[in-house]
């Protein structure tokens, strides 16, 4: 030890005078550790060993029990017999009798318990044995297995809805669609390295019959569809007929056909319909019957329709593969408007335990600066000790990849912890030095030298105990070592690392911080570190794109508007409660002469309320105008949903149009350049070049006008959707088409014209409640009096002797003019509002038909521009260059010919704008989905 002191010292003498080298060689560290973090990926908490296999099996969709029986039982004899560290195998199919973990028959859970980990001779772990069972599962034919751990399987499962670690979640209203994005997605994930027991949710492949009717043939034969419907239900699944009574049981009489003639589809063929002339058809006559793959499930998530496809992670970290797969779906995969993917499971959870880390994380540092600051009384040695933090983070990030290990959240509460411990070093070393300089030694160099070979063994001391208590941890093999190891590598690679630099740059640091100098690393770091927080700067305010269905929900949960309206709601629905609302509560008292000459007292209540159908009638009043300001808010909502839809679509068109506009200043400053030249060679006069330079300004002057727009609209977007994060529209201007066409029925569920039938139906509630006033009031009451004196019956009664009497009053409307006059009032009130119902309904009706042709015109438009206008734009810029460079034509025809295709193409652009408006209007008045 001695000698190592001795080193020590000899060092750190030549040390201090570099102290620009060591203070360039620090920062170089962290650096590189830093950009050696980003290339560590991430997960979520490491996968534990649990000991045993959950094996997530599937056969065919729609197989039966005794299909799925036999095919787990003969993948249970393979493991068993070919894997001799099996010990037993446990099979559940389908739902216990509480449903707590729901399966369809084709789906099974196999429990593979397996013997000791120093048993084992096939494989030398988990990975490697899995892999090798669901290679020799393989032979099974129709089956598919996914090896997890138990608790990680049903821990995936409650917290993402499914069992894989990765979970990708796609977005959208078709099942078809949705069908064909999950099997391209499966396709990418397939190749990604790492990626293993790919599963994709399956949509379709329940055998259904389906029956087509021909609608002519029914016709001809006098025959309803209807009735073709309950005959062929009342065969096969048939119908009451009746009652059957047994003593007090009461039984249905169901009657349909024998099972023997309800097996295949050929009975169903020849099921005979009879005919109102008293002939009898066979159903194939009058409908196509088969056998088809229908949907086997929907799933829906936020009121979505949504698919699943899910991988397990094997040999990489989660954040890694699911970047890479993000870059691959990204550039291989266009989801059209209204479909979109989430990735969620252990990503998702490392994700928000992230969040969580970035508060977490800066809280402690700020504690620990606190109370660094209250140990020595100054920001500037508390900062000096501070420093001890980011050199220990280079250890823990260096050690953390020497091991191969990922960023964890168990790495990340290390982190936490070594910064605590860090610092215990400086502490050690500035309250010795300050010991020293109060003592009175004055030379820095001195002090700083004595303070370290005074502390130099307390120093080592707290490093090395820290550091060999987690030790074990680091190099442990047994249950949950997987989430200790990476804790404890933060902590002995930060407190190695942060103890060696500490040593050495803590006293450097010490003199300069006391010498009050300003030390100079350069010109070079400063405009580094600049460069630095100007990335940071800028990847902070940097937009983020969005889609529409994203935009719609992100302004749904922030629009003050909405959350207005949900007030409005609770504050009708709370108005409810009103509706029995009883006059006060009267309580009288007398005293004097009451009865007599001797003085009495009495004392009373009584209670006055209305007829009970006037609170019932007010109660229905108040529920109607509770449901009314539901429809409201659902106005409100879709007003918003349009609001939005028309910002978006106008900034993908001014995006396109400025596109259009970049391409045509891309021609024009090629012109601008060769028009130069000819004028410098003598080829052109001025005029040739006075008119490039202003056809070129006059694009430019377009140009900013349209980046001026295009803020102006990103402005009113970020203001739709009140969030502090910047968000762009994404994609590019697409055709809109209607999903299907409107007829009167979807003209019944505008939600305008459900306010006005609302109001009509307040207005007959208004009516009710003002007609149930003129009922007779009620009164009841009750009074206790004292009769001082000598009664009817000759006796003496003092005041001690009470009497009791009840009231029961009625209150008559005679004069009831006023009340009858407001129920004459509300009558014609509810005139107006069936008024103005009817004429909100025309003007309905009437906006959607004209909002129909101009789809069905808009339609045709672009059909016939596409077919004869637009093919020709990029053919006539390309004759018009080659023509102008041969001379054939000159600059007037020239630019006459390139105006003429950019004035196709934004012609181009305008007609799919009008359309798209057209149907974001058409979804509005209909009150669908934008």
């Amino acid at each position: 030890m001695a000698r190592l002191e001795l080193s020590y010292h000899k060092t750190l003498s030549k040390v201090i005078g570099f102290p620009k080298t060591v203070l360039l060689t620090v920062l170089s560290l962290f650096i590189i550790s830093i950009v050696t973090l980003t290339f560590l990926g991430g997960e979520f908490i490491p996968a534990l060993e649990e000991g045993d296999f959950a094996v997530d099996t599937r056969v065919l969709t729609g197989s039966n029990i005794s299909t799925t029986i036999e095919s787990t039982q003969k993948a249970a004899h393979i493991l068993k017999t070919q894997f001799p560290e099996v010990e037993k195998v446990v099979t559940k199919i389908g739902s216990g009798e509480v449903p707590t973990d729901p399966m369809p028959m084709e789906a099974s859970d196999m429990m593979v318990i397996l013997k000791d980990k120093k048993e084992w001779t096939s494989a030398k772990t988990f990975n490697e044995l899995s892999e090798k069972m669901g290679k020799a599962l393989e032979a099974v034919p129709g089956i598919t297995a996914g090896f997890q751990y138990p608790v990680q399987m049903r821990f995936n499962e409650l917290m993402t809805g499914a069992r894989q670690d990765v979970v990708c979640k796609i977005f959208g209203e078709n099942l078809d669609t949705l069908a064909i994005f999950a099997k391209k997605m499966g396709s990418i994930i397939s190749k990604v390295d790492g990626a293993q027991d790919l599963f994709i949710e399956p949509v379709t492949g329940m055998p259904q019959v389906l029956i087509s009717y021909n609608r002519a043939l029914i016709a001809q034969y006098n025959l309803d569809i209807t009735d073709v419907n309950r005959i062929v239900n009342t065969a096969f699944a048939g119908q009451s007929a009746g009652l059957i009574f047994e003593g007090e049981k009461r039984f249905q009489l169901v009657v349909r056909l024998d099972g023997e003639q309800r097996k295949n589809l050929l009975d169903i063929q020849n099921l005979l319909i009879p005919t109102p002339t008293g002939a009898q058809i066979p159903l194939s006559q009058l409908a196509t019957v088969e056998i088809k793959n229908g949907p086997n499930q929907i799933q829906r998530e936020d009121a979505k329709r949504r698919m699943v496809v899910g991988f397990n992670v094997r040999g990489r970290d989660v954040q890694t593969i699911v970047g890479e797969l993000q870059e691959k779906v990204n550039s291989k995969i266009k989801f059209p408007p209204g479909y979109y993917v989430t990735y969620g499971g252990a990503f998702e959870n490392l994700n928000a335990a992230k969040k969580r880390l970035m508060v977490a994380v800066p809280v402690s540092l700020v504690l620990i600066f606190i109370l660094l600051f209250f140990a020595f009384g100054s920001v500037k040695q508390g900062l000096l000790i501070y420093s001890a933090i980011p050199l220990s983070a280079i250890g823990g990030i260096f050690f953390l990849a020497l091991r191969g290990m990922p960023f964890s959240i168990s790495a990340g509460v290390g982190f936490i912890a070594l910064f605590g411990v860090a610092v215990l070093n400086g502490i050690v070393l500035i309250a010795e030095f300050n010991r020293l300089k109060k003592d009175g030694m004055a030379d820095l160099k001195q002090i700083v030298l004595e303070g370290t070979k005074l502390r130099l063994r307390p120093v080592m001391m707290t490093a090395f105990v820290a550091s060999l208590g987690f030790l074990p941890m680091a190099l442990s093999n047994g249950a949950g070592a997987e989430v200790q190891r990476p804790l404890a590598t933060v902590v002995i690679g930060g407190l190695m690392i942060a103890t060696f630099l500490t040593l050495f740059v803590l006293p450097v640091l010490y003199i300069i911080f006391e010498k009050g100098a300003v030390f100079s690393l350069g010109k070079k770091v400063p405009v580094l570190v600049g460069f630095i927080l100007v990335l940071c700067v800028g990847n902070a305010q940097a937009q983020q794109p969005i889609s529409l269905s994203a935009a719609i929900d992100t302004a749904m949960k922030k629009s003050l508007m909405v959350k207005n309206q949900a007030l409005m709601v609770k504050y009708q629905q709370q108005l409810i409660k009103t509706s029995t609302i009883l006059p006060f509560t009267n309580f009288t008292g007398e005293f004097g002469q009451l009865n007599s000459a001797y003085n009495d007292n009495r004392f009373g209540l009584s209670q006055s309320f209305s007829f009970p159908t006037v609170y019932r009638n007010q109660k229905n009043l108040l529920n109607l105008e509770a449901d009314q300001a539901i429809t409201s808010a659902d106005i409100k909502t879709f007003e918003l949903s349009k609001t939005i839809a028309d910002v978006f679509d106008n900034f993908l068109y001014l995006r396109e149009k400025q596109k259009l506009i970049l391409k045509s200043d891309s021609l024009y400053s090629q012109f601008l350049e060769k028009a130069n030249i000819r004028f410098k060679v003598g080829e052109s006069n001025i005029m040739e070049k006075a008119t490039a330079e202003t056809q070129k300004a006059s694009v430019n002057f377009q140009l900013n006008q349209l980046r001026q727009e295009m803020e102006t609209v990103l402005l009113q977007f970020q203001v739709l959707l009140n969030t502090a994060i910047k968000f762009y529209p994404e994609g590019s201007i697409q055709k809109k088409q209607l999903s299907e066409t409107t007829d009167s029925v979807e003209v019944n569920k505008n939600y305008k014209l459900r306010f006005y039938q609302q109001q009509q139906l307040i207005s007959k509630a208004i009516t009710r409640v003002e007609k149930s006033k003129l009922l007779p009031e009620l009164t009841v009451g009750y009074f206790n009096t004292s009769m001082k004196g000598t009664g009817a019956d000759d006796r003496y009664y003092g005041r001690d002797k009470r009497f009791q009497a009840a009231q029961l009053g009625i209150g008559v409307p005679i004069f009831a003019g006023a009340q009858k006059a407001k129920v004459l009032a509300a009558k014609v009130n509810e005139e107006i509002a069936d008024s103005n119902f009817q004429l909100q309904k025309q003007q309905l009706e009437l906006q959607i038909e004209t909002a129909r042709h101009q789809y069905q015109y808009g339609v045709e438009n672009i059909y016939n521009y596409e077919k004869s206008v637009l093919k020709n734009a990029d053919l006539i810029i390309q004759t018009a260059n080659k023509q102008f460079i041969n001379g054939d034509i000159n600059y007037l025809e020239w630019g006459m010919l390139i105006n003429q295709s950019i004035i196709i193409r934004s012609n181009y652009l305008d007609l799919i704008k009008t359309l798209n408006q057209t149907v974001i209007q058409l979804n509005y008045l209909t009150s669908k989905k934008q």
